[in-house]
C-alpha cells in the first residue's frame, strides 16, 4: 500500500490498495530529522496552489535553472494556479529572502498515469514566468549524470516542509532528515518493497525517519564527491505510515529523466 506526499484534500491521502501514498496532505511533512539552517538547501522551493484569495503550500520543489522547476507529477496533474516561492525558510514568516514567480506552462512527463504510481514517471518541469535572481540564499541544484546508480547507503538528505509525524502537523520551518539510500536489490525484495519499486525509483531510509505528505516533488539530496546532487524527487511512502519499517521513502529517480529533462527544456 503506498501513499503519496502531497498536501490537498483528505481524498489524495487514503487511496485504495494497492496504490502508494502520496506525500501531499496538507498535515504531513519530514518525520524526525531536524528544522534546516535557514536557505541552507537554496534549491528547495515552495510549491503553492490558490484557493480563494490565498496561496497555500502542497509539494515541494527544486529550481533547476533560473526559470524552470522540477516536482512530482502527482503534485501538479489538476487544473489549479501555481506558483513557487524560492528562497523561503518559514512558510508564515517573510523573512525578504523570498522570490514569488507564477509558473506559466506544466510539462507533464507523458507516460505519467496518476492510477498507476507504481509504474513511475512521477516527474513534471515547471517554467516559471521570469527567471529567479540567483544569489547566497538562491541556488540551482546539480542534477546527476544520465543513468548514474548511487551505491546502497550512500549519504542523503531528504528536505521538505512536509509532516512531522504520520497525521501530525506540518512544519512552518523547512526541515532535513538523513535518509541513506537503499539499493534496489534491497528494496524491491519481498519483505520490503517488492515489485512495486521499479528502476527508475530510488529508495532512501526505511527507518525512524522519512518523507512525509507536504514534501511530495521535493528533492533527495545525496552527497557525491563533496558535492550535493539533486537524486530524486520525493513521490511515495506506505500508506502503513510515514516512516514504516523496511517501507522507505520512494523518490524518482532522476538520473533516469535527465534525456526528458534535457529535450523540455531546449
Amino acid at each position: 500500500m503506498l501513499r503519496f506526499l502531497v498536501l490537498t484534500s483528505l481524498a489524495a491521502i487514503v487511496l485504495a490498495e494497492p496504490q502508494p501514498r502520496y506525500l501531499e496532505d496538507r498535515l504531513e511533512r519530514v518525520v524526525g530529522g531536524e528544522v534546516a539552517s535557514p536557505n541552507s538547501w537554496p534549491w528547495q522551493i515552495s510549491l503553492q496552489y490558490l484557493s480563494g484569495s490565498s496561496y497555500y503550500h502542497t509539494c515541494g520543489g527544486t529550481l533547476i535553472e533560473k526559470d524552470w522547476v522540477m516536482t512530482a507529477a502527482h503534485c501538479v496533474d489538476s487544473t489549479r494556479t501555481w506558483r513557487v516561492v524560492i528562497g523561503e525558510h518559514d512558510l508564515y514568516t517573510n523573512s525578504g529572502r523570498e522570490q514569488i514567480k507564477s509558473v506559466s506552462q506544466v510539462y507533464i512527463h507523458p507516460k505519467w498515469n496518476r492510477y498507476s504510481v507504481a509504474s513511475g514517471y512521477d516527474i513534471a518541469l515547471l517554467k516559471l514566468s521570469s527567471e529567479a535572481t540567483l544569489n547566497s540564499y538562491v541556488q540551482l541544484g546539480a542534477l546527476p549524470p544520465s543513468g548514474q546508480i548511487l551505491p546502497n547507503n550512500s549519504y542523503c538528505y531528504i528536505t521538505g516542509w512536509g509532516r512531522t509525524s504520520t497525521g501530525g502537523p506540518i512544519s512552518d520551518e523547512l526541515k532535513q532528515a538523513y535518509l541513506p539510500s537503499v539499493d534496489h536489490q534491497t528494496c524491491s525484495s519481498s519483505s520490503w518493497w517488492g515489485s512495486t519499486v521499479k528502476t527508475t525509483m530510488v529508495c532512501a531510509g526505511g527507518g525512524e525517519d522519512s518523507g512525509c505528505n507536504g514534501d511530495s516533488g521535493g528533492p533527495l539530496n545525496c552527497q557525491v564527491n563533496g558535492k550535493y546532487y539533486v537524486h530524486g524527487i520525493a513521490s511515495f511512502v506506505s500508506s502503513y505510515g510515514c516512516n514504516t519499517i523496511r517501507k522507505p521513502t520512494v523518490f524518482t529517480r532522476v538520473s533516469a529523466y535527465i534525456d526528458w529533462i534535457d529535450s523540455t527544456m531546449y
